[in-house]
């Protein structure tokens, strides 16, 4: 039997949560913290993690887990924290994929150490375990999505303000300024005036001095993890910025609606859910009104790109894959890229854990379907594990990126 935690443990616990997503995990602690409970995000990055992955975690599992475990090991090797007093918490797909068994890898890692006794809390929409011990009221929801919401609208400007500013470090001193104000409408409840907030960061992020250099865009799609964790891709936005390039990333509640349309389209074709079906085709729509908030104040501003509308999205990648190919990101991966390509983004690195073989079909395997009706993509797949070295990822970006240039300029040329 495994240390379950309880109601009781949310008054003397701290409870660590691996790093993912920079901007958006900045709203988790002060979210839980207002319903009772003390949160901190790990956001440790030293080659120790990946040892400790490797010393618990076979080196052919998934290399997000070991990423993931080596650092909790990590965190509670460092000495910081009471290990009577403190639990984990970890995120589970539940679908067909390695993610799944995060939780028994992390137990069995517990196990290994003698630290059994610390409690595992699985965040999960399958049904995995339901006796998290969090109690998810609806506030809890409520702020927990609207942060998520505001995470991907701030992670969106920034990659459209950082790659451009004359004075470094500026935009993510907006960004840490914008947070911190933002987490005062989160206690009052005007956290869901959202119209007025987009405003305030769009005005906001407009104050950074910018130079008016075009950089050519590259799109980052993959394995979501290893999409957005610095920790998982190399900090691959900072490269990329740093090598004069603009990235472009989707939002992560992009992947929250592709989890709930495989809702809808497992009713469509199989008949499943048919007692929620409503409840998921509710949701979608209340999110999808929710993030065209956001893009209505882009465009009404007109300063900055809007975001691709999830309903393109859809169905942008109908034309190359079916919706029933669901596993890992399945469709949403492809359809991605085809989105990406459709606003002018050509140049596109695919982000996978090797040996990911959801993300490997649906990814590289769709690679040839998308370039017969997009020739002119530049498609780089890299694939991440504790073996790669960073030269090698970097190598063929750096092929990736030359291509990008030399394509960038015959374009030119061309309309010239």
């Amino acid at each position: 039997m495994y240390t379950k935690f309880t109601s009781d443990m949310k008054k003397d616990h701290l409870i660590l949560v691996p790093s993912m997503l920079p901007i958006h995990f900045k709203f988790l602690k002060p979210v839980f913290e207002m319903n009772g409970y003390h949160l901190e995000v790990l956001e440790t990055d030293n080659d120790n993690i990946r040892q400790q992955g490797l010393a618990h975690v076979h080196n052919d599992m998934c290399y997000p887990a070991l990423l993931v475990i080596g650092q909790m090991i990590d965190a509670l090797k460092s000495g910081k924290y009471d290990l009577n007093h403190v639990a984990l918490a970890i995120t589970q797909t539940g679908g067909g994929c390695r993610a799944s068994n995060y939780l028994s890898l992390l137990r069995k890692a517990l196990e290994q150490e003698g630290w059994d006794y610390i409690p595992v809390i699985s965040a999960n929409m399958s049904g995995l375990e339901k006796d998290s011990g969090i109690d998810f009221t609806l506030p809890l929801i409520l702020r927990v999505v609207y942060g998520a919401l505001y995470g991907d609208a701030l992670m969106w400007l920034k990659n459209q303000v950082q790659p451009y500013e004359v004075h470094p470090g500026q935009t993510e001193r907006v960004i840490d300024e914008i947070v911190d104000e933002l987490m005062g409408s989160f206690e009052t409840g005007d956290y869901r005036k959202s119209k007025r907030i987009y405003k305030i960061m769009i005005d906001r992020m407009k104050t950074v001095e910018r130079t008016t250099d075009k950089k050519i865009r590259v799109g980052i799609v993959g394995e979501i993890y290893m999409k957005y964790s610095p920790l998982g891709n190399q900090h691959l936005e900072d490269y990329l910025m740093q090598e004069g390039f603009e990235p472009v990333l989707s939002g992560v509640m992009d992947f929250a609606l592709y989890s709930i349309e495989n809702g809808i389209i497992d009713y469509n074709y199989y008949h499943m859910h048919a007692k929620t079906h409503y409840f998921y085709q509710l949701a979608k729509d209340i999110i999808m009104r929710m993030q065209k908030t956001f893009r209505d104040a882009i465009q009404a501003d007109g300063t900055f790109t809007p975001p691709d509308d999830f309903s393109e999205v859809i169905a942008n990648g109908k034309t190359v894959i079916d919706p029933g190919v669901k596993m890992g990101e399945g469709w949403l991966l492809t359809s991605e890229v085809v989105s990406l390509v459709k606003s002018g983004v050509d140049n596109v690195i695919m982000c996978q854990p090797f040996g990911c073989l959801p993300n490997h079909i649906v990814a590289k395997g769709m690679t040839k379907k998308i370039k017969e009706e997009y020739p002119q993509v530049n498609i780089a797949p890299i694939d991440y594990d504790p073996s790669a070295s960073k030269v090698n990822q970097e190598n063929r970006i750096r092929l990736m990126m030359a291509n990008a240039r030399l394509n960038a300029q015959a374009k030119q040329e061309k309309y010239q």
